[in-house]
């Protein structure tokens, strides 16, 4: 199984060009299923229904989410309602909307998508991810099992991937934007990358106009974020994932301009 793991999709311009881009990908490189993270689907922040909905119209199989997940109160039910949108399984359950894990039946074979978030310069609070991967790995029905971990730190991202090496098919970094160029397979046939890097516009600070990101650095002061305009890429990494065991074969990054 070829399973497409989309990096940050940041805004209307975003999930517009991983509407261009994302049918004509899935046809050359025969991918069977499409997971991208879409806490920044909205515009100016967090994701909403119609930016949810848009990226399942447009090829999406499920959406992983990260520290944006509950910007938007009106995301609060459809997290409840919708079986393929994952948000990070370190907020406790019982008030948290949604769930820590998904799976896809894809026909021939069940898909097991974890979120989870870093502890490291992130929310305060959460339970420890390592814990929590643990717990959601019982929960797992399928041998084909990905991991979003959307965290801050390389060095938490890496851990993570040793962790579960072996245990999983592939686990893959978001939230930073900025794609690694460490995508490969871990020694016991985990697929991994620190960061999947960002489907948006490429000129700009992570998604915003660079203008508005500089003077907040140069003068410390708060600032209203807008998005960036121009020429977009769509950042990913394709895993190719053994159907029987589990393992991953391949793993392969890649820039779509």
């Amino acid at each position: 199984m070829r399973i497409l793991c989309i990096g940050d999709v940041v805004g209307s311009v975003g999930c517009r060009f991983l509407r261009e881009k994302l049918p004509a990908l899935k046809r050359v490189k025969g991918i069977d299923a499409v997971i991208c993270n879409g806490e920044n689907s909205a515009d100016g922040n967090g994701i909403t229904p119609a930016s949810a909905d848009f990226l399942f119209n447009s090829g999406v199989n499920a959406i992983t989410l990260g520290n944006h997940a509950f910007r938007r109160r009106e995301i609060y039910d459809y997290l409840e309602q919708s079986p393929f949108t994952a948000r990070p399984a370190n907020y406790p359950d019982g008030t948290t909307p949604g769930s820590g894990i998904v799976e896809l039946d894809m026909g021939r074979r069940v898909v097991s998508i974890i979120n989870l978030m870093g502890n490291m310069f992130l929310e305060s609070g959460l339970d420890c991810a390592f814990d929590v991967v643990d717990r959601m790995l019982a929960r797992a029905s399928s041998k084909i099992i990905l991991v979003d971990f959307h965290a801050e730190a390389t060095s938490e991202k890496r851990a993570m991937g040793y962790y579960l090496d072996g245990r999983v098919s592939a686990v893959f970094g978001t939230h930073t934007h900025v794609q690694t160029s460490d995508a490969q397979v871990l020694p016991k046939g985990t697929g991994y990358i620190t960061d999947v890097g960002m489907t948006g516009v490429i000129h700009s600070v992570l998604g915003v106009k660079t203008e508005i990101i500089i003077e907040k650095f140069k003068t410390k002061m708060p600032a209203r974020f807008e998005q960036a305009n121009g020429e977009c890429s769509m950042e990913a990494v394709l895993f190719d994932v053994d159907d029987n065991s589990g393992k991953c074969k391949s793993a392969e990054s890649m820039r779509v301009e």
